[in-house]
């Protein structure tokens, strides 16, 4: 006789409610990410470099795509005719934003499958505002340059975070789960 097999049973984990199970994913991550660039990327220094140097250039190709005198220097520097506009370093080339942005999408409870077109997507879409956000400070620098520390500091954070919002709300409204309602 075969012994009478009974369906799995719901683990732990499945149990949890889906704001739980976000919450700790999350936590997870953040924990992750705290070790992990804190621990060795960040007193390591160079995707940092890299990456400054990279959002410095592009801003600067950007500018004069646009018809403005820019370059780089050493150092992440983008100048404006020759003149120093914005050093970018590592707070502003964007790789905490990139991880923010990531961590939310995978502790999010939903598909896996669409997180990895959506998570890279949306990493492009950051860098590449980020690189018009270095673009805009220095031309900020370069024309009106008493409003640079409010406009970092507030108007382009504001902008950065309200995309990083736009973001997620795409992804909840296309993959998030209904809410339960009570019959």
């Amino acid at each position: 006789m075969l012994p009478h097999l009974t369906p799995n049973a719901p683990s732990r984990w499945d149990r949890l409610a889906p704001r739980w199970q976000f919450l700790l994913v999350a936590a997870g991550l953040y924990l992750v990410w705290l070790i992990g660039y804190e621990g060795f990327i960040g007193p390591d220094g160079r995707l940092d470099t890299w990456l400054s140097t990279n959002i410095a250039a592009a801003s600067a190709g950007l500018l004069r795509l646009l018809g403005f005198t820019a370059s780089t220097a050493p150092n992440s520097l983008l100048l404006m005719d020759g003149r120093p506009a914005v050093i970018v370093g590592a707070p502003c080339d964007g790789l905490v934003l990139y991880a923010l942005f990531a961590g939310f999408i995978v502790a999010f409870p939903g598909p896996p499958r669409p997180k990895l077109w959506f998570i890279p997507l949306g990493v492009l879409a950051l860098y590449l505002l980020n690189i018009v956000r270095v673009g805009a400070l220095a031309l900020n620098q370069h024309y009106a340059h008493r409003s640079v520390d409010f406009n970092h500091h507030y108007t382009f954070s504001f902008v950065v975070y309200a995309f990083i919002c736009l973001l997620w709300v795409q992804w909840v409204r296309w993959y998030g789960l209904p809410a339960a309602t009570d019959a």
